[in-house]
């Protein structure tokens, strides 16, 4: 659910997308706004997934909060169709414990203009999270 209200009881972390051009630099910059002061960083979608629920890094579990992706227009495009389909080709070359078989369905999909792009797949991770509003700016 897109909001383009600020809402000010909740807890407002910012993604600044002119930090970073790749999935790895999304995940550094995940890492630093929701996870400060943890040892454990993200490095998988599973993992952003993850942290997104809560109770350790910056926010609480379940607790209501915003984040603002600043410059997403900016990671639309670093996290687009190249960068997703070097993303499956990379799981396919490196094979297990990745299903391959998955992973060339999608890149498949994505080949034929049907499939997400990662941007959209992270978008739609943090939209899964009834306690997080997404604001794109």
């Amino acid at each position: 659910m897109l909001n383009t209200s600020n809402n000010n009881t909740r807890k407002m972390i910012v993604i600044h997308g002119g930090h970073f051009s790749s999935l790895d630099g999304f995940y550094e910059e995940a890492s630093h706004v929701l996870m400060k002061d943890v040892d454990w960083k993200v490095g998988t979608l599973d993992g952003f997934d993850d942290i997104l629920y809560g109770g350790f890094g910056v926010f609480e579990n379940k607790e209501e909060i915003e984040i603002i992706w600043k410059e997403s227009q900016k990671s639309k495009e670093d996290l687009s169709f190249a960068a997703t389909r070097e993303f499956y080709e990379n799981k396919i070359r490196h094979g297990k414990p990745f299903n391959i078989e998955l992973i060339q369905k999608k890149l498949n999909e994505l080949e034929e203009g049907k499939g997400q792009i990662l941007f959209e797949i992270l978008v739609e991770i943090i939209e899964s999270h009834t306690n997080i509003t997404l604001t794109l700016e």
